[in-house]
């Protein structure tokens, strides 16, 4: 287990290396000078001198290379051009609300994914497995800003059940410990014994959940009956069955263990891809996560800002990787002793 925890974290250097440097050339040989785009062209030459100078453009190509990796250990992204408040800052403020964002929308999708998966499967060319095909089949064809604003006109406008937006009720005097809300709320609850803040931070994570998660949610089905049909007919299943074991204990004890490899891929992926594709339901929802934030600052055209949310969502993707990797050791022990 150890030789192969060493062996995947010796990895995550070239990896982390390799996208560092892709984003550092993606930016620097892009055409153009990126002082007079972050600027505009109203800018005076002292003015595009100064920002050269900071940013380290007026050296050679090699040398901003080097400064930059020098940066990039620290995490020093610099100061965001839009707002002059340090990059790293800004990102700490705001990552917090994606992640929470995509990690219960990621619990919504794994929960209801993988049990109509295996009701599907086990229910093999039932009316059961055809809906549910045929839902998943919808829900990945569903556009996640349709579904959003389908979702705020029926729960939030029609029934008035759930709010239309933000992370918590504007009328709370509500300070932020972690930048978790849910955390934060649980906190107070201990502290105070006031449930509204916590009640608050849910019922605003319910509908960006939902929207964001239907997509990971159908592909997670499909592929949970997939991987289940095939372990069905296996011999293994075969001769529990002729033992005597409930059916119920073959199923969740045996098959959908050695099922579950390819489902730990897909929502592995899909995490990573939820932390960067926020972009739509965090703009519908005003939800103020990186996602939104990155997406201003492409528009305009703030390159420091670009370079370290890019990074930093990268380097989250490749530790999903290896989070995923660990998980397939747990789930199949052969993989551990290989």
């Amino acid at each position: 287990m150890v030789r192969f925890l060493i062996k995947r974290l010796s990895l995550l250097i070239p990896t982390l290396l390799g996208v560092v440097t892709l984003v550092f050339f993606m930016i620097a040989l892009s055409p153009g000078d990126p002082a007079r785009v972050m600027l505009g062209e109203r800018a005076n030459k002292q003015q595009l001198e100064t920002l050269r100078a900071e940013l380290g453009l007026d050296q050679p190509l090699g040398t901003q290379y080097g400064l930059y990796l020098k940066r990039m250990v620290r995490f020093d992204f610099g100061k965001s051009i839009k707002t002059g408040r340090p990059v790293m800052e800004e990102i700490s403020n705001l990552y917090p609300a994606t992640i929470e964002l995509a990690f219960f929308a990621m619990i919504f999708a794994a929960t209801i994914g993988i049990i109509i998966g295996v009701l599907s499967a086990t229910r093999k060319n039932t009316w059961i497995d055809f809906t549910s095909m045929v839902g998943a089949l919808f829900g990945v064809s569903m556009p996640v800003f349709w579904l959003a604003l389908v979702l705020i006109m029926i729960f939030s406008v029609g029934l008035d059940l759930l709010p239309t937006g933000s992370r918590m009720n504007v009328r709370y005097y509500f300070e932020s410990i972690t930048n978790f809300y849910v955390i934060d709320a649980i906190i107070l609850l201990i502290r105070e014994g006031d449930p509204k803040y916590l009640s608050s931070a849910v019922k605003h994570l319910i509908l960006p959940s939902v929207a964001l998660g239907t997509i990971p949610l159908a592909i997670i089905a499909r592929v949970t009956r997939s991987s289940m049909l095939e372990v069905l007919t296996q011999d293994y299943i075969k001769t529990a069955r002729s033992a005597g074991i409930k059916e119920s204990r073959v199923v969740y004890r045996y098959a959908l263990k050695n099922a579950l490899l390819p489902v730990i891929t897909i929502i592995g992926l899909q995490f990573g891809l939820l932390l960067s594709g926020a972009i739509l339901t965090e703009t519908i929802f005003a939800w103020p996560g990186l996602g939104k934030w990155l997406y201003h600052a492409i528009e305009a055209r703030d390159y420091p800002a670009v370079q370290g949310g890019v990074i930093i969502i990268s380097t989250t993707f490749v530790l999903i990787n290896l989070v995923v990797d660990i998980l397939y050791t747990l789930v199949n022990p052969k993989i551990r002793l290989q």
